[in-house]
């Protein structure tokens, strides 16, 4: 994705719009939305990680 380019367009405009997403391939697409998940909610792959959580459960006679 070329991070270098923007464009900046009105809300009401999605003339080009579907037909730019569906030139690029799958890839490409993914590329994208994952970065835009990064820029709205600073997600960060190598620092984020899931909480480690134990759980001692007792179970009882049958």
């Amino acid at each position: 994705m070329d991070k270098s380019v923007l464009s900046v367009t009105s809300l009401g405009d999605e003339s080009d719009e579907r037909a730019f997403w569906l030139s690029k391939t799958p890839r490409e697409r993914l590329a994208a939305m994952e970065f835009l998940r990064a820029v709205n909610y600073g997600y960060d792959p190598a620092s984020s990680r899931l909480q480690r959580v134990l759980a001692v459960a007792q179970l009882g006679t049958r």
